[in-house]
């Protein structure tokens, strides 16, 4: 808030109390926009176990971008590192296993491929389903790069992030 805003609230204040007899106090209160150094990360540990994809990649990318704390701000990474394990344990609503489509290009004419979710979980790589939900849903942009760089998705049990002392997160009792 500029000075000339803030002067002109403050008078207002002191007009509206002098004449009401109302007393109000001329301190003005302002939403705190924090800083990269002010931010403390944390590390949560999620199991994808028998859970939803929708609303594990619902709850994963807020705590990406720190909606979950009361000081989130939109233009700074203020989220926590999450680790995803048992991602090839996911659960699918419906007949969305071998209907949910995933589309990509090749760059050539003509070279649109397609696969279903049923074949990626069978397939090599099945942490790429949880991968894209939640990419889809963070903002693109460098900031939304950088946010979805503080996700490590593993298949099986096992993570080297020991180290971190990551937090259980159970999104069964959020949900």
């Amino acid at each position: 808030m500029n000075l000339l805003y803030k002067y002109m609230l403050l008078t207002y204040f002191t007009v509206f109390s002098n004449n009401n007899n109302m007393t109000t106090s001329k301190i003005l209160k302002q939403t705190a926009s924090l800083r990269k150094e002010d931010i403390k990360k944390d590390w949560l540990l999620i199991d994808a176990k028998d859970i939803v994809l929708g609303r594990l990649a619902t709850n994963v990318s807020n705590i990406l971008r720190g909606k979950h704390k009361p000081t989130y701000t939109p233009h700074v990474d203020c989220g926590d590192n999450v680790v995803i394990i048992n991602a090839e344990k996911i659960k699918l609503t419906g007949k969305k296993l071998d209907d949910k489509t995933y589309y990509r290009h090749t760059g050539y004419p003509g070279g649109i491929k397609s696969i279903n979710a049923r074949k990626i979980l069978e397939g090599k790589f099945p942490d790429r389903l949880v991968r894209l939900a939640v990419k889809r849903m963070i903002p693109k942009g460098p900031l939304g790069r950088k946010q979805l760089s503080n996700m490590k998705v593993y298949v099986g049990d096992k993570h080297p992030h020991e180290a971190q002392n990551p937090k259980t997160y159970n999104i069964q009792d959020v949900v």
